[in-house]
């Protein structure tokens, strides 16, 4: 892969706006400008990172952590750049090279999660149970429509997947007015497509970390063949979107570890016995301790938060810096399409990422609290789901009843524009799919506070 054809500022929309307008940003800033400014993007601030609806200001959405990648992203493509014009890894990298990777891995680390539907991971999960055990019911001009789906649609709706609505998003969803969504560069594209694969190519076990999920839904594998065509990538995974995962990995590893201990799940001595459990090196520990004397010595208010904080300011530094090295000692493999793993690992970063992550889930994903919380949310989705499904499945044929066509209203006007779009003289397959996605495209489009709220208001329950 070459870097000319990895930041390819070309568009796939046919029609562009402020043509011929005298502009001295680069078309990858204005891709930033374009995602700050987005609906889909303010929605962020309004979805679960971990704890679903907590009432804390403190505690991350789903905006804050993006941002939180979008920042990392950029600091490891400063020091990657840096690295390989120091290093002379490759005569046709230049300043405006690394100027470029910068903002596309900022861009890039503000949609990856652009997709994800309301109440977190949960929130996929439950969109997955709903379609395993639903969708074999659903009817569409009084057949199954099961029947009328490729295996590959099939598999989406019951594989759903964060990663590929957020694709979807901005490529359809948001501001569609010439249905290209916000019409992004192929670079940033590129660059936020973690697993170029689609849901029957997919393998949880896969050797290539890149085939462990599904980046795109059949919808937009048309889309999917343009940017692996514009940016040369050809079907592999993208240098940059290494770049990205490592940085998504970084910022809720910490992140997630400063929240649950601010919200009590676990005490300072509990997470020092656990990082040294778990085998992280006795120099990370020693400096968190060292963090603990100095803030007791200064008067620090909670010199135990305030350690455990400084502490990972400083742990996000050490694995910025190891994934930019990773990235340099790997760089012919990553550009020949050859690495396989993620670029943190090893025994000194890639143990205490690995540490970081599974406190984590120990002493908070697998708490009273999330758990609580994450039944009510299934139940808001489920309700959501049970009715808007079925309502979406008559959209624009036949005669809905009065309840369906409540339902219907309640469907984004824009959504049912993509939808039209895609079903005017497509099969039968695709038509069918087309509503189904319509429903998950609402769906997945609220945020925590809109579905609970409809919720409430649809059953009269709280």
């Amino acid at each position: 892969m070459k870097w000319k054809d990895l930041l390819s500022d070309q568009r796939p929309g046919r029609i562009e706006y402020g043509a011929g307008i005298h502009d001295l940003r680069s078309e990858f800033e204005k891709d930033y400008h374009r995602i700050i400014v987005s609906a889909s993007f303010r929605r962020l601030q309004d979805k679960t990172q971990v704890f679903p609806l907590d009432k804390s200001d403190f505690i991350r959405t789903r905006l804050t952590h993006s941002l939180e990648v979008s920042s990392i992203a950029r600091s490891l493509g400063q020091n990657i750049g840096s690295g390989i014009l120091a290093r002379r890894l490759d005569p046709s990298f230049t300043d405006r090279t690394n100027a470029d990777i910068c903002v596309v891995l900022q861009c890039a680390g503000l949609i990856h999660d652009i997709g994800n539907p309301p109440f977190g991971h949960f929130g996929e999960e439950t969109i997955r149970d709903w379609f395993a055990r639903n969708l074999s019911g659903l009817k569409w001009k009084g057949q199954k429509a099961e029947e009328f789906l490729t295996d590959r649609q099939k598999k989406d709706l019951r594989g759903f997947e964060g990663n590929a609505q957020g694709l979807r998003m901005v490529s359809r969803l948001d501001y569609p007015v010439h249905h290209d969504g916000l019409n992004l560069t192929y670079a940033v594209l590129g660059c936020m497509m973690k697993y170029p694969a689609a849901s029957d190519e997919a393998d949880p076990s896969a050797r290539q970390v890149g085939m462990r999920k599904f980046g795109y839904f059949d919808s937009e594998s048309e889309l999917f063949r343009e940017i692996q065509e514009a940016t040369g990538s050809g079907g592999r995974r993208n240098p940059l979107a290494y770049v990205l995962e490592a940085a998504d990995d970084i910022a809720y590893a910490t992140a997630d570890i400063e929240d649950a201990f601010k919200k009590g799940f676990f005490g300072f001595s509990v997470f020092m016995a656990e990082l040294r459990e778990r085998g992280v090196a006795g120099i990370y520990r020693d400096r968190l301790e060292d963090l603990f004397d100095m803030s007791r010595l200064t008067g620090a208010a909670n010199p135990e938060e305030s350690a455990i904080r400084s502490w990972l300011r400083e742990m996000q530094d050490v694995l910025i810096v190891a994934a930019a090295e990773s990235f340099l000692s790997n760089y012919e493999a990553l550009m020949e399409g050859k690495m396989t793993r993620e670029l943190i690992s090893g025994r000194t970063a890639g143990t205490l990422l690995s540490a970081l992550k599974t406190i984590a889930y120990d002493y908070a994903f697998t708490s009273m609290s999330i758990f609580k919380t994450e039944i009510a949310a299934s139940r808001i989705m489920n309700c959501l789901l049970d009715n808007l499904v079925p309502a979406a499945l008559m959209y624009d044929c036949g005669t809905p009843g009065l309840l369906e066509e409540k339902y219907l209203s309640l469907i984004p006007v824009n959504y049912g524009l993509v939808c039209r779009k895609a079903s005017d003289g497509a099969p039968e397959s695709v038509q069918v799919y087309a509503r189904l996605q319509m429903a998950l495209d609402t769906v997945s489009g609220m945020t925590d506070s809109y579905a609970r709220d409809l919720y409430s208001e649809l059953t009269g329950l709280r």
